[in-house]
């Protein structure tokens, strides 16, 4: 990381803040490598929810990232890998951003945040899990200091998930 990151804060997501998730991942390219279509504001008032029970239950969450102003522009975080494929069990760290602040360093900022937050729960280590075709995610990692551990199948479709692995 050679260059300054822009201030972000991270909060735990409010209910409010589903709505600016659902118009945010609404942008098929943000939803490129998470399905591709957008989901309906239900699934993120849920999602958010959740979120909040991570927080009270881990310490940690999927928060709800803001610019300098304030302003809601996506999420990152740490969760646990819930699917029965992948590094089921271990905590996964993850980011999503609103397009027009791609190439900014917003989410190499916030991952930094997240990891030393979630080194401060005790925690040993970390998974993300990229689309192996997600070259600025893949980038993220490797600012981040990951390693390129495992590669899965993405069921039901053939695409390819690679797993970064982070000893904390």
């Amino acid at each position: 990381m050679n260059r300054a990151l822009p201030a972000v804060r991270l909060r735990v997501p409010t209910h409010e803040d589903a709505a600016a998730w659902h118009r945010i991942f609404a942008d098929p390219e943000v939803m490129e490598f998470h399905g591709g279509a957008p989901a309906e504001l239900s699934v993120y008032e849920e999602l958010t929810a959740r979120q909040r029970r991570h927080d009270a239950e881990l310490g940690f969450c999927l928060w709800s990232m803001l610019d300098e102003s304030g302003r809601v522009i996506g999420f990152t975080g740490a969760q646990p890998w819930e699917r029965d494929w992948g590094p089921t069990g271990e905590i996964e760290i993850g980011w999503r951003l609103a397009r027009e602040h791609w190439g900014k360093g917003y989410v190499t900022a916030a991952a930094v945040e997240t990891l030393e937050r979630v080194r401060a729960t005790g925690l040993n280590g970390v998974v993300a899990m990229v689309d192996a075709r997600n070259a600025r995610s893949i980038a993220v990692t490797r600012r981040l200091g990951m390693r390129l551990a495992e590669t899965f199948t993405l069921p039901p479709d053939p695409r390819v998930a690679h797993c970064y692995r982070l000893d904390l």
